[in-house]
């Protein structure tokens, strides 16, 4: 577990993006250390830049287990803020401007460099047929880094539940299970990785326990996906949102604010339905209910954010502009 910087500030390899325009941004500056943890250790000093010292130890990771059934789930920090990259990440990208924009390509340079010697790592100890590996993210970009084309096309950023927000990579690769290739369209969501994981390692669950399907039949192409009434739930507080099949309905609580959106013709989610599908708005916002209803907040929220929708924080607000209320 890392306490934040990738390298210290002051490091003679490292190259720095401050974001002057966000306060989370500068809080992190001023609070976080150069540091991991291992365990609930004393704090100490990685190995090297964040991104790399982890690759290095998940390298270990297969090395020591290579020769047992394992699990290990490689989280990477990069390439949320504090934006800072390796010099040679950050000469490899090429000219970019803005300065952070060059800053973040170094940072997934770092990144995907990491994923390639972790498999290259499966390959080479002989583990890549028969382990599944997959990627992915838990968030879209995020707005507060000032990036305007780091969700395009999408609409929304990190906190909201716009495309821009959830709509993220997820790519499984099990050369002895799945064919090398397919590309599925159909959207599926975090909470269906454990129960697949857990069928493909033959693992029984408590039906009534753990959310999510089994993606394994559509990966393989052997067989639909089932999902009660097709839809998939996000939530941050007062704020949800469901997709059901290409309709998606959001509900802003603290505002009174809904959006309605067919995905199909619309995946951009321009134009707002609400008024002229007053129908489906309602059947979706049914289907909202009827999953909230008997839950309850474990961690109450102490603040509401403001934030916009269709412009970076680097952005003014103005007036008209469309906005969520994310919890913290």
């Amino acid at each position: 577990m890392s306490e934040g910087l990738y390298l210290p500030e002051d490091s003679p390899d490292v190259v720095n993006a401050k974001v002057d325009f966000d306060p989370i941004d500068r809080f992190l500056w001023a609070s976080q250390r150069f540091a991991g943890t291992f365990n609930r250790s004393e704090l100490f000093a990685p190995g090297g830049y964040l991104t790399d010292w982890w690759t290095e130890e998940a390298i270990e990771a297969i090395e020591a287990n290579k020769n047992r059934p394992f699990f290990m789930y490689v989280g990477h920090w990069a390439p949320h803020t504090p934006l800072q990259a390796t010099k040679a990440d950050y000469e490899a990208v090429g000219d970019i401007k803005p300065h952070r924009l060059r800053v973040y390509a170094a940072m997934i340079r770092a990144l995907d460099r990491s994923v390639g010697q972790i498999l290259d790592k499966l390959e080479a100890e002989g583990l890549a047929d028969n382990t599944i590996v997959m990627f992915t993210s838990d968030n879209g970009g995020a707005g507060y880094v000032g990036l305007p084309e780091v969700n395009a096309p999408y609409r929304g950023w990190k906190l909201s539940l716009f495309e821009g927000g959830v709509r993220v990579p997820m790519m499984m690769r099990w050369p002895a299970g799945l064919p090398a290739g397919r590309v599925v369209e159909t959207p599926v969501t975090h909470i269906d990785l454990f129960r697949t994981i857990a069928n493909a390692t033959g693992t029984t669950l408590p039906e009534a326990e753990i959310d999510g399907v089994d993606l394994l039949p559509i990966a393989k192409g052997s067989g639909p996906l089932e999902r009660e009434n097709d839809a998939i739930f996000w939530q941050s507080g007062g704020y949800w949102a469901v997709r059901a099949g290409d309709w998606k309905f959001q509900i802003d609580q603290k505002q009174g604010k809904r959006w309605l959106f067919n995905l199909a013709v619309d995946p951009t989610e321009q134009k707002n339905l609400i008024d002229k599908r007053p129908g489906t708005a309602e059947r979706l916002q049914a289907l909202l209910e009827s999953h909230h209803k008997g839950r309850k907040l474990l961690y109450p929220a102490s603040t509401l954010m403001p934030v916009m929708i269709d412009k970076t924080l680097a952005e003014q607000y103005e007036e008209g502009d469309e906005l969520i209320f994310w919890p913290n």
